[in-house]
């Protein structure tokens, strides 16, 4: 049992340092609106303002 418990721990171990190296910096996020664009479309309407402010959603995919 205690070897059992030991392996378990190190294997966590060895996992988070493996995930840890892995990761990626944090994206940044630009502010909604199209002032905040590089290029900003000619033609803004509240359904572009709308679909825009709700980037990025509260759930990210998968592969996130």
């Amino acid at each position: 049992m205690v070897r059992f418990l030991i392996g378990a721990a190190v294997g966590l171990l060895v996992y988070r340092a493996w995930t840890h190296s892995r990761s990626s910096p944090p994206l940044h996020v630009r502010d909604a609106g199209p002032s905040q664009m590089r290029n900003p479309p000619r033609r803004w309407d509240m359904l572009d303002e709308m679909v825009d402010e709700s980037f990025p959603a509260s759930d990210p995919p998968g592969t996130y």
